[in-house]
């Protein structure tokens, strides 16, 4: 007897062994990935499920959950979410992932500032808040603006602020890059599109194309 496509009888750690080998396909990660949805689909973090629940019995759902992944959607909508300098952003259809590597704006930021606080912080192209509500948490008097052309973006962004308790201090609106911003600011952090409008990767086929592509170089909102 099989549930949820896996066998009755089988085990999470059973579970986690076959779904990251049948994930090598599409994976960099297989057995992260494996076990990132065996969490979410137990409702747990990936550290409870290592250390508490091994010999649980799969849960409803996580067939499901591991399909969507061999289709190649990516690991952070499934969840809902991705981690960005140790924050939780939470993430969607219509929003671009955050990337590790944009962490060295952030690096590179308070590189800059050292002891100093920047005031007032300019994030364009927020997406979901990312650079903005990292810089937020590491300068507790600092207030931003975060600005998108994205509307689903916007709302996420929204919904982050809210969820790291930092609603108070960050704003988000609707807008063309810096078009129509008088005010001035301390910190501007941006992170523009910058992939090739012909380039063919897989692995971004499911993010929203304004946020990824830019002309034929890559460089048109570089060069706005």
């Amino acid at each position: 007897m099989k549930q949820n496509g896996l066998p009755g009888w089988m085990m999470v750690r059973e579970a986690l062994s076959l779904a990251a080998q049948s994930l090598f396909a599409v994976s960099d990660t297989p057995r992260l990935d494996a076990e990132l949805l065996m969490a979410h689909a137990l409702g747990v973090d990936r550290n409870a499920l290592l250390l508490r629940h091994l010999d649980d019995a799969v849960p409803d759902g996580f067939a499901a959950l591991l399909a969507r992944r061999h289709a190649r959607e990516p690991l952070a909508y499934i969840i809902g979410e991705r981690e960005f300098w140790s924050l939780p952003i939470g993430v969607g259809p219509g929003v671009l992932i955050p990337r590790p590597d944009s962490e060295t704006l952030i690096e590179a930021a308070l590189d800059h500032f050292k002891a100093r606080v920047p005031a007032r912080i300019l994030d364009l192209g927020t997406g979901p808040g990312t650079l903005l509500l990292a810089a937020l948490s590491e300068w507790p008097e600092a207030q931003g603006l975060g600005v998108d052309a994205s509307p689903v973006a916007l709302e996420y962004a929204g919904r982050n602020a809210q969820w790291l308790r930092l609603e108070s201090r960050a704003r988000f609106v609707q807008g063309d890059w810096a078009a129509g911003i008088e005010e001035r600011f301390d910190l501007i952090l941006c992170n523009p599109p910058y992939v090739e409008d012909d380039a063919t990767t897989p692995g971004l086929a499911h993010e929203p194309p304004g946020a990824l592509f830019a002309g034929p170089e890559g460089l048109d909102d570089y060069r706005r």
